[in-house]
């Protein structure tokens, strides 16, 4: 039982740190967008 329960939080942890690089690229690529419209205007 201790064996799966390690398995299931180690599968969480991976999730969420897949979940926040997603949210972390897309953050930094609209502040790249940003700072291009602001060159440009």
């Amino acid at each position: 039982m201790s064996s799966k329960r390690a398995m299931k939080q180690a599968q969480k942890q991976a999730y969420a740190k897949h979940r926040s690089n997603i949210t972390n690229s897309r953050f930094t690529n609209r502040k790249k967008n940003f700072s291009r419209k602001n060159k440009k205007s």
